[in-house]
């Protein structure tokens, strides 16, 4: 497998470990009444790993974590994905909210929420898109009007997921109306027994269920100004580093997923007979898996690479996470369904998973950033990266037989053509 070429001896072990724990210690009943809505959050299964020491693999061990790298938690979660989006998104959250905790908030609110959050004691969630928007995140009217020793809040958030579940949110408020749209936000920890937290209501979702994905009311909360996640205002930059879990993790899990199906898959057409032989035998059947495996491959490649680049701290991190989050989830969305017509008509009833896989996979492209966003950010960062370059390479463009024409290379509209052109 391409992961164990990108993996050190530490990372191949961690693998395996969550190998066993996902293969022992998940029964495949907590999947079907997810999948039912029997379940409003799996806090067993966080609990279970937090147990583990599975959670936050990344951050410090004195709050409760490994000290290990991206590569490490993308392995890890590679693993939990085969499970599904609500599984591996419970097994994210404490990477994406310990992110502004480890990085931005005081020693007292580490201690009494990021350990017991990497312990699984405590059940986080971020709130973050509003009913007026999605991706016009700066835009955000839930407000938190400073009272001296407190915030008063009022306002909603939606597409939460862990509203019903979680035992605090991180969430954005807007702290300075008046000013310019990156300076206008703070980030607040808010305890969900708080007076005024209201969970609106529980969407019912097409897949990715049993995760408690709700709607986040917030009337006259009293937050004390302790539970300010950094500076006041500050909050463009926390969401932006928070975005590196984020979409990381999106990438990660949707390799899983779409590992899982195509494992299915394989198995299926290896035993399915049809005209005398082993569909798997059939070049309608055996490329459509080649194809697959290759695009899952080119995933993880891109997904270890933008874990890295991430880790390092390196100018192309934000673009290539992007990318990651971009390329990995339409793979996984492609493979599930390419999963779905290898196995045919039966893949389509829940006799078989694939169905689920497939309505899981359309949310990893939406959330976290659609991928129309992450195109977005892609060609800025790469545009940046090629016209501002201080050591740019070679100019292929000297390279044409008449690149000396300068005059042929026409690169505006107007009087140079109106005149020139008769």
């Amino acid at each position: 497998m391409l992961q164990d070429v990108l993996l050190t001896d530490q990372e191949r072990t961690l693998k395996q470990e969550v190998r066993e724990f996902v293969k022992r210690d998940v029964s495949s009943d907590l999947l079907k009444k997810m999948d039912r809505d029997e379940v409003t959050y799996p806090k067993e299964f966080v609990k279970a790993l937090g147990e583990r020491n599975l959670l936050g693999l990344r951050f410090p061990p004195r709050y409760g974590g490994r000290g290990l790298g991206w590569t490490a938690e993308i392995a890890a979660l590679e693993e939990i994905g085969v499970l599904g989006m609500a599984l591996g998104c419970a097994f994210s959250m404490p990477s994406i909210v310990g992110e502004a905790l480890q990085g931005f908030a005081s020693e007292d609110l580490k201690d009494r929420f990021l350990k017991p959050m990497l312990e699984g004691r405590l059940i986080s969630a971020e709130a973050l898109t509003e009913p007026r928007g999605g991706s016009d995140f700066f835009g955000a009217t839930t407000v938190a009007e400073s009272k001296g020793d407190h915030f008063l809040v009022n306002g909603q958030k939606r597409f939460v997921v862990a509203a019903s579940g979680a035992d605090f949110f991180v969430v954005y408020c807007k702290t300075n109306p008046r000013g310019k749209a990156h300076e206008r936000i703070s980030l607040l920890l808010i305890e969900s027994q708080r007076e005024g937290v209201q969970v609106g209501h529980l969407y019912n979702l097409l897949g990715t269920r049993g995760g408690g994905t709700g709607r986040l009311v917030f009337k006259d909360v009293k937050v004390p100004t302790s539970n300010l996640i950094g500076n006041l205002n500050q909050g463009a930059e926390i969401f932006n580093s928070m975005m590196i879990p984020e979409r990381l993790t999106s990438a990660g899990g949707s390799l899983g997923l779409a590992r899982a199906a195509l494992e299915v898959a394989a198995r299926y057409s290896n035993r399915r007979f049809a005209f005398g032989k082993r569909i798997r035998e059939f070049q309608a059947v055996s490329f459509k898996v080649a194809d697959a495996v290759t695009q899952l491959d080119a995933a993880r490649a891109i997904t270890h690479a933008a874990g890295k680049a991430a880790q390092a701290h390196l100018p192309s991190a934000r673009r290539l996470v992007s990318e990651a989050k971009k390329f990995a989830t339409d793979m996984c969305w492609e493979v599930c369904n390419q999963a779905m017509r290898i196995v045919g008509g039966i893949g389509y009833t829940n006799v078989f998973p694939i169905e689920r896989m497939v309505r899981d996979a359309r949310l990893s492209q939406i959330w976290t950033g659609t991928n129309d966003i992450m195109s977005l950010l892609i060609q800025h960062e790469y545009y940046n990266e090629v016209l501002n370059d201080p050591n740019p390479p070679r100019l292929s463009e000297t390279d044409a037989t008449e690149g000396h024409l300068e005059s042929e290379k026409v690169y505006e509209d107007g009087e140079m053509w109106t005149k020139g052109w008769p």
